[in-house]
């Protein structure tokens, strides 16, 4: 023990001597190294400033330059002439490109922007005020002035460079003229080291240029609320709001942010503008490790060689030392180990162990014993086994288990119950063997006691639940016929033709309906498909119908037409797919025999094309008869009625007037009358054809309502009557609704040709509105176009949106023949 603290002591005093020379050698090296900072910092901040003087002083001159231009002076005194204004924005354009600033623009003596540079651009500012600027408000003074500002309107950082124009040189200033220039550039030229800070700020404290774009316009220190709203007054620096950095000042070489990150700092004023300071800011952590990085990159080999060296020096001479001290340490562990190992898995098993003598007594139990029993160890260390069994669990321990035992040594799963402390019992199994001694007696036993309560419990509740469910599976099974049999009566009685089919097209089901329209029955034909039991016509149909529920897996409304014995009828079909669990397995279909409604449709349909007929022949011999009988009457009388203004010239003044007044009313009515007549029935319509007769309607409806309305029309071949009547009277309606109701101001008429199919488009971009919220008057004037289109085979789709205008279709075969016209 001597010779390992000899040891000891000897390694401490090696180890502290090398710690405090290291410790002063690095001292020393910090020391040196914060002096070369701070100098580092000092030359680096006057250099910024150097720079940033540079370039705030560079546009100085040609600014000047810029204010003795004749053409800005000439557009001040001309602010009417345009090509005064044109040179004007020709020598700004050629001073912001030469300069490489960002804008030049010239304001007129009471601050509003006449001309600039960025007049195209869509931050333009062309026609906008800046009197409220300090650089307006010195310059037009007279004094040019330098500003550093943000953008009002751009929202982009500049130095503002202004100058006054003078008419002459007597005159006081007619104008002023600015170059901004980007401080974006002079930030690109910051470059420091990753943990430098450079930040220039205004004499509030405002940060405006930094190397760090998260502190910009964020205060250096607190500022009050009056002084935050003279900032805010100024708008000098935006909206704000201009909160605290969390940097604060620490004497006048160190400052601390919010974090508790030191800095070196160092500051210095910028020239040319008052109160503005130029600040540089270094991490001391950063200075620091400049100095313990290399020191570590040197030093550290050379300290790690020493201790390696030290210590195998230390550890050859104290192995030599303890060997023996080793080896009775290792016994001593062994055995203490061998000890705790055993004590810890007794204790530690999540089982109830524990020992009796051979008079029954407990000499030891486990932790996990008195946890569940709730008692102390000296509560039941010395006592009987027995005395914490329940009655019952002690008879048949003492009359039956015990002698057993004892004679045996052995015992396995004994059923037991023990007494809590609080009152509660818990059923285990007890298993034990026993310690023999010299004379082959019983000395002590040690015995494991499993908690099956649980498990107990568990059987009880298993064997409840199996009753439950039995009840639950007779409720279930009884359900389940009943709604069986209310749906079985549903599938027979319906009217509709309800089957299901597999993947593969084989029938699954049919009902009594479809059994009663093809004549089969349901065991007949599950399993077969529909090429098997119907024609091939009607099972080509219904396949292919299936094919693309499965492909697509969503439902489809469908007509099928099915042959019976008193002609073919028409099905509407209601086909969607059946899965099993997650997949497709199948179709199922249901169809209704709407063949007698189709039939009301076309008698209806026919019935509405013959009133439309009638209505225009009936319109047709009324435009005739305006135009003939009433024109010629109106005619007639317009030729008496001037010759009577002729007549009465010189004999009677006034009545030559009157007559006169009467030959301008005649000559209304008859314009009235005639294009009464022609809305009734265009004549071009019958004599020119439809092209002809939309051009004409178009440029009426433009002439009497001032909407603009453009028709555009492709090669369109000759139609026939209906067609050409239903196109020009679905335009006709369609235009009529533009004017009444759509607030627009521009109307698109489209005509085209083709293959074989005649398209019209009315498109406007009025106010539009819901389709399906039409009310009831206005869903009337859709309703009559879209009638008149499907009497001549034709369909008419219209589409609109609140606020995004109406757009109108008119799809019809050429020769009026229906050919499945549809919308792509």
């Amino acid at each position: 023990m001597k010779l390992r603290l000899i040891l000891l002591v000897l390694s401490l005093l090696a180890f502290l001597s090398a710690s405090i020379g290291g410790y002063l050698y690095y001292s020393s090296l910090k020391k040196a190294a914060f002096m070369e900072a701070e100098r580092q910092a000092v030359a680096r901040v006057q250099a910024i400033k150097k720079n940033l003087s540079s370039f705030l002083s560079e546009n100085i001159k040609p600014v000047r330059t810029l204010a003795g231009m004749k053409e800005l002076r000439q557009i001040l005194i001309r602010p009417d002439d345009d090509t005064a204004l044109e040179n004007a924005n020709a020598i700004c354009d050629h001073f912001t490109e030469t300069l490489d600033v960002e804008v030049c623009y010239l304001m007129d003596h009471g601050g509003s922007t006449i001309a600039s540079s960025n007049r195209d651009a869509p931050d333009s500012f062309v026609g906008q005020n800046f009197d409220f600027r300090p650089y307006f408000k010195q310059a037009i003074q007279g004094t040019p002035a330098t500003y550093l500002a943000l953008g009002t309107t751009s929202g982009r950082r500049g130095a503002y460079y202004s100058h006054p124009i003078f008419e002459n040189e007597l005159n006081n200033p007619i104008g002023v003229v600015v170059i901004k220039a980007s401080i974006e550039l002079v930030e690109k030229e910051l470059v420091t080291g990753y943990d430098e800070i450079v930040l220039v700020t205004d004499p509030q404290g405002i940060v405006f240029i930094s190397n760090r774009k998260p502190m910009l316009y964020h205060s250096l220190r607190k500022l009050s609320s009056e002084q935050l709203s003279q900032i805010a007054r100024s708008l000098q620096f935006g909206a704000g709001p201009w909160t605290w950095t969390g940097i604060e000042a620490k004497g006048e070489k160190y400052a601390v942010d919010s974090s508790g990150n030191g800095y070196l700092m160092h500051q210095t004023d910028l020239d040319n503008y008052p109160g503005w300071r130029v600040i540089h800011l270094r991490s001391l952590k950063a200075i620091s490790k400049t100095v313990s990085d290399p020191l570590i990159r040197i030093a550290g080999p050379l300290i790690l060689t020493l201790c390696v060296l030290i210590g195998l020096s230390v550890f050859f001479l104290y192995r030599k030392a303890s060997v023996e001290i080793r080896k009775r340490q290792s016994a001593e562990k062994a055995l203490r180990e061998s000890q705790e190992r055993y004590r810890s898995l007794y204790h530690k098993t999540p089982a109830m162990l524990h020992s009796i003598d051979n008079n029954g007594c407990l000499v030891s139990v486990s932790d996990y014993w008195v946890e569940v029993l709730g008692y102390g160890r000296e509560e039941v260390i010395g006592r009987k086994l027995t005395d914490f069994f329940t009655e019952s669990s002690r008879r048949y321990a003492k009359e039956t288990v015990f002698p057993q035992f004892f004679k045996t040594g052995f015992c396995k799963d004994i059923p037991y119950r023990f007494v809590k402390k609080n009152g509660g019992t818990i059923d285990i199994l007890l298993s034990a063997i026993s310690d023999r001694d010299a004379r082959g007696g019983t000395a002590r036993s040690l015995a494991v006691s499993i908690d099956v309560t649980e498990r107990k419990r568990a059987e009880e509740a298993l064997k409840l639940a199996k009753e439950e469910l039995r009840r639950y599976s007779k409720d279930l099974e009884r359900q389940v016929r009943k709604q069986t049999k209310e749906i079985t009566s549903i599938l027979k009685y319906t009217p509709a033709v309800v089957y299901i089919k597999d993947e593969k097209g084989r029938y699954i089901f049919i009902n009594s309906k479809y059994e009663e329209l093809f004549g089969v029955q349901n065991d007949e034909v599950r399993g077969k498909t529909d090429y098997e039991i119907l024609p091939k016509e009607v099972a080509d149909q219904f396949r292919a119908n299936d094919l693309k529920v499965l492909s697509e897996k969503r439902s489809f409304q469908i007509e099928e037409h099915i042959p019976q014995d008193d002609g073919i009828h028409t099905y509407l079909s209601v086909k969607f797919p059946v899965y099993d669990e997650s997949s497709v397995s199948g179709v199922c279909g249901i169809s209704t025999d709407i063949t007698a409604v189709r039939k009301a449709q076309d008698q209806l349909r026919r019935l509405s094309g013959s009133i439309m007929a009638s209505q225009e022949k009936e319109r047709s011999a009324l435009s005739r008869e305006l135009h003939d009988e009433l024109g010629q009457v109106l005619t007639a009388l317009r030729m008496d009625s001037a010759w009577m203004k002729e007549r009465l010239k010189q004999s009677d003044p006034k009545a030559a007037e009157r007559a006169s007044t009467m030959c301008s009313l005649i000559d209304k009515t008859i314009e009235e009358v005639r294009v009464m007549a022609f809305r009734l029935r265009p004549g071009v319509l019958d004599d020119l054809g439809l092209v002809d007769a939309l051009e004409w309607h178009t440029t009426d409806f433009e002439k009497h309502t001032g909407i603009t309305c453009v028709f555009d029309h492709g090669n369109v071949p000759g139609t026939n009557e209906a067609v050409a009547t239903a196109a020009y009277r679905i335009a006709q309606e369609a235009l009529t609704n533009v004017a009444r109701h759509s607030f627009a101001n521009h109307t698109d008429v489209t005509l085209q040709a083709h293959k074989g199919i005649l398209s019209l488009t009315i498109i406007d971009n009025g106010r539009g509105f819901n389709t399906l919220k039409l009310s009831e008057s206005e869903g009337l004037g859709v309703a009559g176009m879209r009638e008149r289109a499907n009497l001549v085979g034709g369909i008419l789709k219209v589409q609109s949106q609140p606020q995004k205008g109406t757009q109108g279709y008119f799809k019809v075969p050429i020769d009026g023949r229906n050919k499945g016209v549809h919308f792509d």
